[in-house]
């Protein structure tokens, strides 16, 4: 009767295994059909990969805990984190020191590589949610360039209704990635259209393109920079940035925004004209909005260091910063409908600084803005999916979608 024990015991184990596994499901994030990484509703999540010949492997949180894996009898390395905060989760596996992305994750671009993700559920929230709403559809194209010499891609959104509609024009906003992501980003990881679908279907915001262009350019025929003296920092960083800010800038001035008026049925007068972008793309906005406000009239800031950009002691002086577009609030009023500035309070303290201080100049020189600050989040995905929520209602109030 031993071996009747022995089963009893077996089947046991299992149901108590399953009991205490049972609350963990396969990450929204994973590929196709692939039970691992699995989250809980703590916000926990549990990894398992197959390493049978390694002496070491650690999971990689890329803004959280770097933590030891333990080796099973079967060669898989297993671990299950505390809980995370809500939101979107970069990680990768060090394996033996080689770091690799999880086979049963996703692979999305972030911090100039692909890597694997998992994605936590904020409770309460389906702003960034799939819902039984119409939907627009996301669109890749090419476009031709002269200032770079080259073909560059875009992924463009269009509204529910985009094709039926067929006498519809829409305004425009261009949206724009961060530093070490590209046009992806705002689709794959910040579920920028399934945000605009839920607005949209809500009325709480106008139907309306959003563009999502690749944010690093290279004028045609221009040698890429020594990498080797690009030092954090240092004066060939510095001007390596500031020329292709000012690549980006002709690019999308001459280019991309030519190219979405031919293709795209849009409203092409600057009151139907927006501009937002997250971290570097922020400062992207920032750099070419104020300088073309004969083409932009709603601005927004995510996370995107607009303060810094102030040259000498980093104060906001609204007579001459940013070639003195604020010296008068009344004529800047009539001008920019919109300008909205954001940031989370978990962020860098350059960051948040920065904006803290931009936004208190603002309101020292009596101009007329918007300031959010998402509380809890750090330089994530959550923090710019919360912007996006809130900037886009805002813009386009004046002027109507028309025939």
């Amino acid at each position: 009767m031993k071996w009747m024990a022995a089963i009893v015991c077996a089947l046991v184990a299992n149901v108590c295994l399953a009991q205490s596994e049972g609350s963990f499901r396969p990450a929204s994030t994973n590929v196709w059909d692939a039970q691992y990484p699995r989250i809980d509703d703590a916000g926990r999540v549990q990894v398992r990969v197959q390493a049978p010949d390694a002496t070491k492997v650690r999971l990689n949180f890329w803004n959280g805990p770097k933590i030891d894996m333990q080796k099973q009898s079967d060669g898989f390395w297993t671990v299950t984190t505390d809980p995370l905060v809500p939101g979107f989760h970069y990680y990768t596996v060090v394996i033996d020191g080689a770091d690799v992305a999880d086979p049963g994750s996703h692979a999305f671009f972030g911090g100039s590589r692909h890597a694997s993700a998992v994605e936590i559920p904020e409770p309460g929230s389906t702003y960034y949610s799939i819902q039984d709403v119409p939907h627009g559809q996301v669109r890749e194209v090419w476009y031709h360039s002269k200032i770079t010499g080259s073909w560059r891609h875009a992924l463009v959104y269009l509204p529910p209704g985009y094709d039926s509609q067929t006498t519809t024009r829409y305004p425009v906003l261009y949206l724009q990635h961060g530093g070490g992501e590209d046009e992806t980003g705002w689709i794959r990881q910040g579920r920028a259209n399934v945000i605009l679908d839920n607005l949209i279907a809500a009325r709480e915001a106008e139907p309306m393109i959003v563009v999502m262009a690749y944010g690093y350019a290279r004028r045609a025929g221009e040698a890429p920079p020594d990498a080797a003296a690009m030092t954090f920092g240092s004066p060939q960083m510095l001007k390596a940035m500031q020329d292709m800010a000012s690549t980006f800038e002709d690019d999308m001035t001459q280019a991309l925004i030519p190219f979405i008026d031919k293709t795209f049925r849009t409203l092409t007068d600057r009151d139907n004209r927006a501009m937002a972008g997250l971290s570097m793309g922020g400062m992207q906005t920032f750099h070419i909005t104020l300088r073309h406000l004969d083409l932009f009239s709603h601005i927004g800031g995510f996370s995107g260091a607009g303060g810094l950009l102030a040259p000498g002691s980093g104060k906001f002086d609204p007579k001459t910063d940013y070639n003195g577009v604020f010296a008068d609030p009344a004529a800047f009023a009539r001008q920019v409908h919109v300008l909205w500035l954001g940031v989370g309070t978990a962020e860098n303290e350059r960051f948040l600084a920065g904006l803290r201080g931009l936004h208190e100049g603002l309101n020292a020189a009596g101009i007329k803005h918007v300031y959010v600050e998402s509380q809890g989040t750090d330089h994530e995905w959550q923090t710019w999916r919360r912007a996006l929520q809130d900037y886009a209602p805002r813009l386009f109030k004046s002027r109507k979608a028309r025939s």
